[in-house]
């Protein structure tokens, strides 16, 4: 353990696996998928119909009136989990010293709702349009200055986007901001673009799965891996000055004792060692061992290449079948920026229960993954610290380690 790691003291998350917390981890530890046909809009017209979508969120019952119409849906997402997450950290925010408390969010893909809703200003009488890039820009600032403005929390604030590596590069850049004196940061990220520009734009990448059936759609490490799924939301955690966080006796969740980012010089080459090189720093940055470590949860891209590649990076740290690896993110999709957020809170709820949850609707690891991936059904635990790894598009690279708090 780093002396200076902070502490998880809250969680929270909106995910396709449930609305809340305790529901997502119940979901996800029995292996029972998100996925489903896009009910959001009309999708029949698209190469991919299926998507991970929150259930059962209803905005005006959660936000407040005053906060619907300047939000649009993953915003509102996003207040919803940081909500929870402040919550259930049990902060006296009122009472924390001025600029004690800052955010740190991420996201990628939240700006295509936003813009979709600007194009059908434009299409209407009377409309207004914002180009592509004000709405982008927009929705950065508006999903952490929400969230920083509803909550007091003036402290440092910022908004990454590193695509799927984007959650867990947010949580980083909170730790270094407590390390440089920050008591408490909210940080981690909700995303998604399930709208008809948002799943066209995905569409481009290629990467898509255009499965039917939401148990065939999206395989990682799989045979018959083709491709992901798009889903939506995410996750916030609150990490604290472990010092802070004993004085007010709270609850602790675990502790955020290593992180690394790296960048693939060669974003398109399959060989790529960046994946590695962020999984060996995030190591060797919390003083652990590959030893150390008792489960891994992947990237899990359910595209071939990529998966030899992240199998080749895990095999080259733990070596062949030496550690359990786990893609709970097939039951929810990929959420982009809230992915890794959301590995995160799931790899520090393994911990707690000694339970890891299995990749949802794999039945054939392919061969050239030679990996021990957890299927079928949960498997006990056996250990103390996790690894979270996540790749963005475009060669980013993250990875983090968590233990379990003293």
């Amino acid at each position: 353990m780093t002396a200076s790691a902070p502490v998880i003291t809250g969680l929270g998350v909106a995910a396709p696996t449930g609305l809340g917390t305790d529901a997502h981890w119940a979901a996800t530890v029995e292996g029972r998928s998100g996925i489903t046909a896009i009910t959001r809009f009309d999708a029949s017209g698209y190469l991919a119909r299926l998507a991970g979508e929150v259930p059962g969120f209803e905005a005006a019952e959660h936000i407040p009136s005053r906060l619907l119409p300047q939000t649009d849906h993953m915003t509102r997402l996003a207040l919803y989990a940081a909500d929870e997450a402040l919550r259930d950290s049990g902060l006296d925010l009122v009472n924390l010293p001025p600029y004690a408390a800052g955010v740190a969010s991420a996201s990628s893909m939240g700006g295509f709702e936003f813009g979709q809703r600007e194009l059908q200003n434009l299409w209407s009488k009377g409309g207004q349009f914002v180009s592509a890039y004000q709405s982008f820009a927009w929705f950065y600032a508006v999903n952490t200055g929400q969230i920083a403005i509803r909550h007091g929390l003036r402290g440092p604030s910022s908004a990454v986007v590193t695509d799927q590596a984007g959650g867990l590069d947010a949580i980083g850049h909170a730790r270094r901001q407590i390390r440089k004196g920050t008591k408490v940061m909210l940080a981690g990220g909700v995303d998604g673009a399930l709208c008809p520009l948002g799943l066209a734009g995905q569409l481009s990448s290629g990467r898509l799965s255009t499965a039917d059936h939401p148990d065939r759609a999206y395989l990682p490490f799989d045979e018959a891996a083709a491709g992901h799924v798009p889903g939506e939301g995410g996750a916030y955690l609150v990490l604290e000055d472990p010092e802070a966080a004993r004085e007010r006796g709270a609850r602790l969740h675990g502790r955020l004792d290593g992180y690394a980012a790296t960048f693939d010089p060669d974003p398109d080459s399959p060989a790529a060692d960046g994946l590695a090189r962020a999984a060996r720093g995030a190591l060797a940055d919390a003083g652990l061992g590959p030893s150390d470590i008792a489960v891994v949860f992947a990237d899990g891209a359910a595209v071939p290449s990529a998966d030899r590649s992240e199998a080749a990076a895990v095999t080259a740290v733990f070596g062949s079948g030496k550690v359990p690896v786990t893609v709970p993110k097939a039951q929810t999709g990929r959420l982009y920026a809230g992915g890794g957020a959301l590995d995160l809170v799931s790899a520090l709820l393994c911990l707690r229960d000694g339970r890891i949850p299995p990749t949802a609707h794999v039945t054939c690891v392919a061969k050239d993954c030679p990996i021990d991936l957890v299927t079928g059904e949960a498997r006990r635990l056996r250990g103390d610290a996790a690894l979270v790894l996540a790749r963005g598009e475009g060669g980013f690279n993250a990875a983090a380690v968590v233990t379990t708090a003293d």
